[in-house]
């Protein structure tokens, strides 16, 4: 598992703004905290509710809303859904699905499209 820390530009419909964003190839999907979307989109209903197992023994998070946003890794345009997590330690995660997606590559300290 790589993981690496920088604040990126994220925009959406409501305005943009920086946020600290972990890469975390060990989280699957990619994951904003909720404090900071009013800044940036609307809430969207996620239609069935996701329970989320932390890394506590029988312990889960619901989350209902997920948030389209774009972001700017390294002065490139990319786009992807965020579930909106409910307590989340850190601003936003950007997941393994998404760096797939956009063949972002972690290498020491660095993230590289």
């Amino acid at each position: 598992m790589s993981i690496t820390k920088q604040p990126l530009l994220y925009a959406g419909s409501q305005g943009e703004k920086h946020l600290y964003t972990l890469f975390d190839s060990g989280a699957n999907l990619s994951c904003i905290n909720p404090d900071h979307v009013p800044d940036l989109a609307h809430l969207e209903s996620l239609g069935r509710v996701r329970q989320v197992a932390t890394a506590a023994e029988g312990h889960y998070i619901e989350i209902n809303h997920r948030v389209t946003l774009d972001f700017y890794l390294e002065d490139v345009l990319l786009s992807d859904e965020f579930l909106v997590v409910p307590g989340l330690s850190e601003e936003a995660i950007i997941g393994a699905a998404t760096m797939q997606k956009w063949r972002i590559k972690l290498e020491r300290s660095a993230v590289a499209v």
